[in-house]
């Protein structure tokens, strides 16, 4: 890998306790199960990119999204309930952006396509629900209320046929933003 290349990927470093205490561990690409790094996780350093963190292994559970920049008790900040046990990092993509989404899974019902963010579904589109998407280009994130609020889902290119299957049962999503961040 070439030096330039290098300062294009992300990295973070976790730290077991707040405030940048204790054991810590660097991370430059996704990982699963950050147990066998550290015993907990409290704090962290974004110094490159954007990663989503998890506070469940193998990335499930809730999301939270994290650019460039200190979080020393980041449960507190974003109330978390317990500490982030996985986490994934979202690749820098430059061009264009566009989703398709729709109002029922299995890409039924109402469609619309995105190319830009959308702060609420039901004012720009008049759809209550949507229950499945398929990602053509870029890196999205999606809440599950009005304005980029709530809780949040990352997604990346691919065909989302039904949010309930992914372990988002009782959360429908409201608003989408392009995840557009710089690595620098």
């Amino acid at each position: 890998m070439t030096s330039s290349s290098m300062n294009m990927m992300g990295r973070v470093v976790f730290y077991e306790d707040r405030n940048f205490q204790g054991r810590s561990y660097e991370c430059s690409s996704d990982c699963a199960d950050m147990s066998s790094y550290l015993s907990r996780c409290h704090s962290c350093r974004v110094e490159r990119g954007c990663f989503m963190v998890y506070d469940r292994t193998n990335f499930m559970g809730n999301q939270y999204f994290l650019r460039r920049g200190e979080y020393a008790d980041y449960m507190s900040m974003m109330g978390m309930s317990d500490c982030i046990r996985s986490c994934r990092m979202i690749p820098m993509h430059r061009g264009s952006y566009r989703m398709r989404i729709y109002e029922r899974e299995n890409f039924g019902g109402m469609m619309h396509e995105l190319m830009d963010d959308c702060d609420n579904i039901m004012d720009r589109y008049r759809m209550s629900n949507c229950m499945s998407c398929n990602v053509m280009d870029g890196h999205w994130l999606m809440y599950e209320q009005p304005n980029y609020r709530g809780r949040m889902m990352y997604m990346r290119p691919g065909e989302y046929r039904n949010f309930m299957n992914m372990g988002m049962s009782n959360m429908r999503f409201m608003s989408m933003r392009r995840i557009m961040d710089s690595y620098y």
